[in-house]
Order: structure tokens, then sequence, then C-alpha cells
């Protein structure tokens, strides 16, 4: 296995556990396509995160910036869509990036000890609708809400931050948090994930829910995400993803 890794966010520790390693910059396409042509790279996927605020701080090289003059709008779908077309063109499918990661995906129900209350419920359910619409804008897909008002929207800042934000707009008052796929999510990249860093900063925050959706949404860690929800009584809901009905059954862990 060859891996491409990103100096400005893979970690250090790919180096005792890939096979093959190369670090390139973010902006650095021209080199990745030259480095996965030498590796007789025909299939690939992409794994781990880009912050999306990263992309005011890219050095392109010529190929990346004329992709990127090329683009009449600079959003997250935009941008690595485009990175997806150009290594199609050079030989390399971008495959499923959950293909190796389907127990990480939940199915629809409650995953958590207890059940959502009925605040909580409502919340979700508001929080869902709006969620659904940020990120069918393809703006963020994170709402955070508390009595069926949106407290936080994300934008680039990403989840954790969102949730924070909305802390210290409420003063401490319990909070649910809600995080949705796109509609039409292409599960080669930008794939939802929640990992145990998320709960963290729920308890910190008093976000007492999480609705997500299920089998789009990869929960890191997933046993010790479910116990530490547990353990700070937080509660986490799988809801089907839009254009399906959704559900709530329990036990679907």
């Amino acid at each position: 296995m060859t891996v491409i890794a990103l100096k400005e966010e893979a970690s250090p520790e790919l180096e005792r556990t890939a096979k093959k390693l190369h670090w390139v910059g973010l902006g650095e396409l021209g080199r990745t396509i030259e480095l996965l042509h030498e590796e007789g790279v025909t299939r690939a996927v992409m794994a781990g995160q880009v912050k999306h605020n990263k992309i005011f701080s890219i050095r392109p090289d010529w190929q990346f910036a004329k992709l990127m003059m090329s683009l009449p709008r600079k959003n997250t779908d935009s941008l690595i869509g485009a990175v997806a077309k150009v290594l199609e063109k050079e030989g390399i499918e971008l495959v499923d990036s959950t293909v190796f990661l389907k127990p990480l995906l939940p199915k629809p129900g409650i995953l958590t000890k207890r059940k959502p209350d009925a605040r909580e419920i409502e919340d979700m359910e508001y929080g869902l609708g709006v969620a659904r619409h940020i990120a069918a804008m393809d703006l963020g897909q994170t709402v955070v809400v508390r009595d069926r008002a949106c407290v936080a929207i994300e934008a680039m800042e990403g989840t954790d931050e969102t949730i924070e934000r909305a802390a210290r707009i409420t003063g401490g008052a319990e909070l649910t948090v809600v995080k949705v796929s796109k509609a039409k999510q292409d599960m080669r990249f930008d794939v939802p994930v929640v990992g145990l860093p998320t709960v963290e900063v729920m308890k910190r925050c008093n976000a007492t829910a999480l609705a997500i959706d299920a089998h789009r949404t990869l929960l890191f860690d997933r046993a010790e995400l479910i116990a530490a929800a547990d353990a700070a009584g937080i509660t986490i809901q799988a809801f089907e993803p839009e254009g399906t009905a959704r559900t709530a059954e329990t036990g679907n862990k």
C-alpha cells in the first residue's frame, strides 16, 4: 500500500505504519499525480480530513492553481470534486472512502443507553430540517439547537468549534447537536465524521443530545465513543438520511 500524506494535516505516526509513504504539500497536485503514477496506482481512497479554512493558505503548484482558477465556486464539493475529475483523467479512480470502514457506519436507531427526552426529540427533528438546508448549500453540516431555535450554524470552523460557539451564546443551557450528510453525499470524500473529541466537547459544553445520519456518518473509535457518551449522559440517535423514511429503532448499535 502506498500513502500520499499531506504535510499540513497527516499524522507523523504514518511513518511507522505505512509501507510506502510520500509527503506532499496541500497544493501539490502535480507532484501527487506524479507519485501515484510512479507507484503504479490506479485506484485510490481519500482518508482523513482537510479543514475547510485551509483553502486560504494553500500554496498551489501550477496544476492546482489552474484547477482553482477554473472553478466558479471554491466550496468543498466543487474543489474536491474537481480534483477527483483530474485524477480520473489521469487513470486514477477514487473509490468510496468508507469501503473498509462499514462497521463504523451506524444503522438507524438510538445508539446509546439513554433515549432522547421529549425536548431533545423536538430539537433533533427541528435541527434535521435546518441542517439539511445548509448541507444542500455546501455551507456546513452541523447545527446546534436549543428549544427549537437554531443557536449556531457550522461554516468553515468545523463541528467542535460550532458547539463551543453555541455554548458561549447560551451560557451553559442544554444543547442538541445535529450533524447530517448531503442529500447527494459523494461517499468518496467529505463524509461526516464524529469522534471522541466531539463527545468531549459536547460534555464540556452541556450538549446532551446528538442526531446523525445513519449509513453516512463515520463513528471513529465507535465502541469507545458510545461508552464515553453513556458515561456523560449524552444520547445519540441515527436517522435515515434525507429522501428515506426516518425511524427510531432502539438497539441498532
